[in-house]
């Protein structure tokens, strides 16, 4: 990063957001278009503005900046998180976490913020809003359980949480049916290639264009499994400590799970799956580690197709993954 470089710290919140910066100090504007106005009148062409992953709050401020031609990046909180452990600060405020976020953002390469199309965007939203009722239908479905085990249920009870149910699996009818058709839009071929691969069904299929921007955010297949979080972890240390190895689980969890689920199909039906899986489980390796081999496999396969725009094929895949 350029050493010229004035690097802006913004900690965001759903009303304001503060902001640090080395040669300015502190400031602290409104979470709207007028406090957007009045903080870039701090900017200048060097300046890069820094800040969290904060689900929905941060999105219109980064949006608002990159189409306004200025540098943001969003990085991930947990990354800033550990920079204060280091520092062994006792001071969470705000404040200190706009200067914290600037302080990062100086001794660390951050990437660059690239903003998301209408279509990426409401695909985005979809998946977060069927997330949230898939919980509420769950807690519904459970409440319907417990009801009935009472042996005597409220007729008015249950007439209710089963129409909350049936009114959940419409909407939720309804939005998937929204986000197949936004993805094939614009990733038809990409989604029908991904489809090919013995495993990866539509649902998994859509969430790998989704989150991957059509595979747009990687390089390599390598990026890919750590954005899903599959990828292992050493535990070593001197000549005692020796931990299992792990997956991270610090990557996209929603794909990370839906990966899971594919990977019972492809240890069946995709053949270089059901190879790894055998060969890891005939080390006396657990099943479960073996189906998250498959998991990382999948994605390397996936990665490999949506690249080269070729169908699945046996042979040609296990050579690319």
């Amino acid at each position: 990063m350029n050493k010229s470089t004035e690097f802006f710290g913004i900690d965001i919140s759903k009303d304001v957001f503060d902001v640090f910066s080395l040669e300015t100090g502190y400031n602290q504007f409104t979470n709207n278009k007028k406090g957007f106005k009045q903080f870039i009148k701090k900017l200048s062409k060097d300046s890069l503005v820094v800040m969290e992953a904060t689900g929905y709050y941060h999105y219109c401020l980064a949006q608002y900046l990159y189409e306004k031609g200025y540098a943001v990046s969003v990085v991930n909180p947990l990354s800033v998180k550990r920079f204060i452990q280091m520092k062994l600060s006792k001071v969470k405020t705000d404040k200190s976490d706009a200067k914290s976020i600037c302080e990062y953002a100086c001794n660390n390469e951050v990437p660059l913020y690239t903003a998301k199309d209408k279509n990426q965007s409401e695909c985005l939203q979809l998946l977060r809003l069927m997330d949230t009722y898939v919980k509420h239908r769950t807690a519904m479905k459970n409440k319907l359980d417990g009801e009935q085990v009472l042996g005597i249920p409220s007729k008015a009870v249950y007439r209710s949480l089963s129409r909350t149910v049936k009114q959940l699996n419409k909407e939720l009818a309804l939005l998937e049916a929204r986000l197949i058709t936004l993805v094939k839009e614009e990733q038809q071929e990409q989604l029908r290639l991904l489809k090919t691969i013995p495993g990866i069904g539509e649902k998994a299929a859509i969430l790998l264009v989704v989150f991957t921007d059509g595979f747009s955010k990687f390089e390599n297949s390598r990026q890919l499994c750590s954005y899903a979080g599959i990828t292992p972890t050493i535990r070593q240390s001197g000549s005692s400590v020796r931990g299992r190895s792990r997956i991270s689980k610090i990557g996209n969890k929603k794909l990370r799970n839906q990966l899971f689920l594919s990977s019972f199909t492809a240890c069946q039906y995709n053949k270089a799956c059901r190879e790894l899986f055998e060969r890891i489980v005939a080390q006396g390796k657990s099943k479960k580690l073996a189906l998250l081999a498959v998991c990382n496999k999948l994605l390397k396969q996936a990665f490999a197709i949506a690249k080269s725009g070729i169908p699945y094929n046996e042979n040609f895949v296990s050579k690319m993954a």
